[in-house]
């Protein structure tokens, strides 16, 4: 039975969708927030925090009585705060700690930040609501002119093992592993590479199981970082000795990618392809299911606003963060009403999974405030600005995708660091092609194309930022070092800006290797 009938013969209601299209975000945000306040209200956190004081705010004729007690009584947490102080209790057995009942698995974040993986708690709510999300955004699959074979064939999920670490108390593992392993029974039908080869824990082991398996499926939707699905279908292509992936997978019209800018890929995916298909792009991190493309042809994402969690915005400023990308103390937050379109911002996210008032990492550009609707432009500290060029990850994308064109070149992954000339300041870009590339043209072109995109690069280019230096390198350099560091993996991708001990360790590899 195709899929989207299962979904309906199941009963599965669209409720939470048509809610959400009719109602006015604040009305939304202001509820979740009262009913996660209510349900961690007994939790130690909720106690030291008063959190009955805030519900009592939620009567306040003051509409944003409740919002400001909020802000008030819980302060900002990055993860660092919040493990230290709260989550590592829930590692160690406590019950009702930041969120009802005991904590039972932790997502390992993949960590681009920082060399060490983060362990993001997930609760049995948070895990249902990750679900819910994932169908609403699958029945979005009605409004695109898809044929009706798209929904009678498989989804194939390339993600983390299945085959979770059992600590004793609670397991840990990558969080599509985790979600995966625990997959409703009806969707298992739908569900590939299946349960045995999902188990799998060595990357390339797995990517060869589904390679020999591939000739046996119908694939319709693929789902996966695009690295990682890249490399799967060149593999694909290359043991069947195909033009492209729909020699194998004619039915294929979907493919849904989220964890980084599919831009610099698109290129080299098409080549890949036999007829053209449809993009879509989700925004689930490990610290929840925040936003999905709703329609077609319409690249930004629509944040989800009654399912679990609720969003802060802090303007993405100089006044809010200093040059190394830290929150400073008198930094102000926003409810969903109050942000501007085309304004970038960092988000705070309290969540059904215990974390509150939570820095996520990630800056968005509201697109439309009136239908909540956001793109990823970076990361707090995953841009560069050394004299005042703020150069955000998205102004990186966008150059990098249009020297491909221009040069008719493949650039896969890049990252870039800001290093000292002379008294004054350069960036140094690594860029991944195996084509040849003739660097000082590549460097030139980027240079040009940032001075179009950013009006402030333009400026310091012409002042303190001095020099560009682009290295071209091979792609496989780029995935050995990921390796290297345990990075391997359908969740895991390259850092695009390096900065402080990362930065030194790939320039020591780059060195060795």
């Amino acid at each position: 039975m195709p899929i989207l009938g299962t979904l309906l013969k199941r009963g599965i209601r669209i409720r939470e969708s048509l809610e959400q299209d009719y109602t006015n975000p604040y009305d939304l945000q202001k509820t979740e927030l009262k009913q996660l306040l209510i349900s961690a209200s007994q939790t130690q956190f909720g106690k030291h925090y008063s959190f009955s004081e805030i519900l009592n705010q939620f009567k306040s004729n003051n509409t944003k009585a409740f919002f400001e007690a909020f802000k008030e009584h819980i302060p900002i947490h990055n993860y660092n705060k919040m493990y230290n102080e709260w989550w590592y209790k829930s590692k160690n057995e406590q019950k009702d700690v930041t969120w009802p009942g005991k904590v039972k698995y932790f997502a390992l974040s993949s960590g681009t930040s920082e060399s060490a993986s983060k362990y993001i708690p997930i609760t049995k709510d948070m895990k249902k609501a990750i679900q819910k999300t994932s169908i609403r955004q699958i029945l979005t699959l009605s409004k695109y002119d898809l044929p009706p074979e798209v929904f009678q064939g498989g989804i194939l999920m390339l993600g983390g093992s299945t085959h979770l670490n059992n600590r004793g108390s609670y397991f840990e593992g990558d969080l599509s592993g985790i979600q995966a392993a625990q997959l409703p029974f009806w969707f298992q039908h739908f569900y590939k590479p299946g349960k045995k080869i999902s188990k799998t824990r060595n990357w390339d082991e797995k990517l060869n199981e589904i390679t020999m398996k591939a000739s046996e499926w119908n694939i319709n939707i693929i789902v996966g970082v695009p690295a990682w699905i890249q490399i799967l279908m060149e593999k694909i292509i290359a043991h069947y000795k195909l033009s492209n992936i729909h020699e194998i997978w004619p039915n294929l019209n979907v493919y849904v990618h989220g964890g980084v800018s599919f831009d610099p890929y698109r290129k080299g995916f098409e080549k890949l392809l036999g007829k053209p298909i449809h993009y879509i792009e989700t925004y689930l991190a490990s610290e929840g299911f925040l936003a999905f493309q709703y329609k077609p042809d319409h690249r930004a994402m629509r944040l989800v606003l009654n399912n679990g969690i609720f969003y802060e915005f802090i303007p993405f400023e100089d006044h809010n963060f200093d040059e190394n990308g830290e929150l400073k103390a008198d930094a102000k937050t926003y409810m969903i009403d109050e942000v501007e379109n085309g304004k970038e911002y960092a988000i705070l996210l309290s969540t059904n999974a215990g974390a509150w008032r939570y820095m996520i990492g990630d800056v968005v550009k509201v697109i439309s405030k009136e239908e909540s609707e956001i793109v990823i432009t970076g990361r707090t500290k995953h841009f560069l600005s050394l004299c005042g060029e703020h150069l955000s990850v998205d102004n990186m994308n966008k150059a990098i995708e249009m020297a491909a064109d221009e040069l008719n070149i493949e650039i896969p992954e890049f990252t870039v660091a800001g290093i000292p000339h002379g008294t004054l300041f350069a960036h140094h870009w690594y860029v991944a092609s195996d084509n040849e590339v003739n660097p000082n043209k590549l460097r030139d072109v980027i240079d040009q194309k940032l001075k179009e995109l950013n009006d402030d690069y333009a400026v310091e280019r012409t002042a303190a930022l001095k020099d560009v230096v682009v290295d071209v390198l091979p792609v496989k350099k780029f995935y050995d070092w990921m390796e290297a560091r345990g990075k391997v993996g359908g969740q895991n991708k390259f850092p695009r800006v390096l900065k402080g001990p990362l930065l030194e360790e790939w320039t020591t590899y780059i060195r060795n290797s």
